[in-house]
């Protein structure tokens, strides 16, 4: 995902995030982070779940 960022570009992008929200935003923005990934993963596993009952019955009327 990042083959054509090194170290230093990526601590460069680390200090503009740092001048931009300053250091007392980044928990929070972290935190907001988290939290979109983890209810996204619970969607996704919910679509999963009500899709494997269907799937099941068109294999079992084959």
């Amino acid at each position: 995902m990042f083959g054509s960022l090194g170290m230093p570009e990526l601590l460069i992008i680390l200090v503009i995030i740092l001048i931009i929200f300053g250091v007392g935003k980044l928990p929070e923005i972290g935190s907001a982070i988290g939290k979109g990934i983890k209810n996204f993963k619970k969607s996704v596993n919910e679509n999963e779940d009500s899709s494997t009952p269907a799937k099941k019955e068109q294999q079992d009327n084959k």
